[in-house]
């Protein structure tokens, strides 16, 4: 288990999206035969909120026994192994500056399929399209850290109450209903009920027919843009 980490919230910076994205082609390249796709989520992918400057990434993987393959792989490109690390069906993986020791990336890896993807994807999406409810966020995560600044494991505890309701909502709005053993089901174009089997690829095709339909000229799809 890694030990808790002092909690150091920073004004957004516009780096973060580039170098996650620049940090997921490094993991696709080393290990994308086993990766659907990786997603940005946590806090640094919310515009203009404080965050701790550590980026948040959420690769989907075909199977985890496939992904446990990649282990070696993973420790080469310098990250470090955390397993479940207390969530089910999440395979967690965090890397830190070799020079300061700072952390630099969290992954939190969950297979093709797992309701998981929804809940991140969700609540990613939500902040983003309310700013707003970010800062409400925002403000609820200032106050955590300066009750545990000293204390990451504690800090996320103190917000995580904050962060379920939100969820909740954010699924809600998503048009997805959770059934009691954490599955999700969401409505379909003929307003038919449909398993989440693929939720990160349906919340993905509604950012990008979103964003067509918000782009100007000459700009294009804008696409894809907790742990938080």
């Amino acid at each position: 288990m890694p030990p808790p980490i002092p909690v150091e919230l920073r004004q957004h910076d516009p780096s973060w999206a580039e170098n996650a994205r620049r940090e997921a082609a490094r993991l696709t390249a080393a290990i994308g035969e086993v990766i659907v796709a990786v997603h940005h989520v946590g806090s640094t992918a919310f515009p203009g909120i404080r965050a701790k400057p550590i980026l948040d990434l959420m690769p989907v993987v075909f199977s985890h026994p496939q992904f446990a393959n990649f282990r070696s792989t993973l420790e080469g490109l310098g990250y470090a192994w955390w397993g479940e690390y207390g969530l089910p069906g999440r395979r967690y993986c965090t890397l830190d500056d070799p020079l300061t020791g700072s952390r630099c990336v969290q992954l939190h890896c969950y297979e093709q399929g797992s309701p998981e993807i929804a809940r991140h994807l969700a609540f990613r999406d939500y902040l983003v399209a309310h700013p707003d409810l970010a800062r409400e966020y925002e403000i609820e995560k200032c106050r955590c850290q300066k009750l545990h600044p000293l204390d990451s494991h504690a800090y996320a505890d103190c917000k995580s109450g904050w962060i379920r309701q939100a969820e909740a909502d954010a699924l809600s709005a998503a048009g997805f209903v959770r059934l009691g053993d954490k599955r999700y089901v969401r409505r379909n174009a003929k307003g038919q009920f449909k398993e989440s089997d693929d939720v990160g690829r349906s919340l993905a095709a509604d950012r990008r027919q979103k964003a067509k339909a918000v782009a100007k000229p000459g700009q294009g799809d804008k696409g894809d843009r907790r742990p938080a």
